[in-house]
């Protein structure tokens, strides 16, 4: 995927992220972020567009703290928002290609790694929003592309996951297929006492697999759904869903 493509995906998502958390009003519970109510997913998701912006704004080429959340809620909250998600896009999209700033994933180019991070960051903070509208996870439709689906399922795999600090470990080898069904793409995961080592197609025979839509797995994979399927060894399963929280 281009660049200008994550810069469209996270302009209308943040979009819908806001109107779906005014329905839901601020009190609202996020059964997606257990403890959370819909003012904790609000700020914290402006508090990142908003470290997000800065890093391309004023051109950080190294790690630089966030501002803190915000003592906001209620309209000046989701106004709050609106404002720092908008230009977080608009810096994006007016950025030089060749911008020098940090990022922390490897990606072609810092400004490709903003890009793709913070369409995906406020993607599934949009599933979560509409969540605090009602009913169960599982039931909230799935509106996400298959080749965006597919993209976040690499970024979580071949980046997050396999930084040092990932507690997706075993001390018995495993292998952990992860299959999405309305598409070709295929991920073997090898399991160890290190971080995941992640390869794309059938490489090894799994202990386990999860398969399921693009989307849906996308989003189980970043623990928002159950899985929508799993055969072989579940405790495999129960080990992501305990061991592979971003923080």
């Amino acid at each position: 995927m281009e660049t200008a493509q994550f810069i469209g995906i996270l302009d209308t998502e943040g979009q819908l992220l806001a109107t779906a958390a005014e329905e839901a009003g601020t009190d609202a519970k996020v059964p997606t972020c257990p403890g959370w109510q819909v003012r904790d997913l609000v700020r914290h998701t402006g508090m990142v567009h908003r470290w997000a912006t800065a890093f391309v704004a004023e051109r950080h080429t190294s790690y630089h703290p966030d501002e803190g959340l915000p003592d906001l809620d209620g309209t000046e909250l989701m106004t709050w928002f609106r404002e720092g998600h908008r230009r977080l896009v608009d810096t994006l999209a007016g950025a030089p290609a060749d911008v020098d700033c940090w990022s922390f994933l490897p990606a072609p180019s810092p400004l490709a790694f903003w890009a793709r991070r913070q369409a995906h960051e406020t993607t599934v903070h949009r599933y979560d929003a509409e969540s605090a509208l009602g009913g169960t996870p599982s039931a909230i439709a799935v509106d996400v592309a298959v080749d965006f689906a597919v993209d976040g399922i690499d970024e979580l795999l071949f980046g997050f996951q396999a930084r040092k600090k990932s507690a997706v470990r075993t001390e018995v080898p495993r292998v952990l297929r992860v299959r999405a069904e309305d598409t070709d793409a295929v991920w073997t995961v090898r399991l160890t006492a290190g971080p995941p080592v992640s390869e794309r197609g059938e490489l090894a025979d799994p202990d386990c697999e999860l398969a399921g839509p693009a989307g849906e797995l996308y989003l189980s994979l970043w623990n928002r759904r159950p899985f929508p399927d799993v055969t072989g060894d579940p405790s495999l399963a129960t080990l992501w869903r305990e061991k592979s929280a971003i923080t």
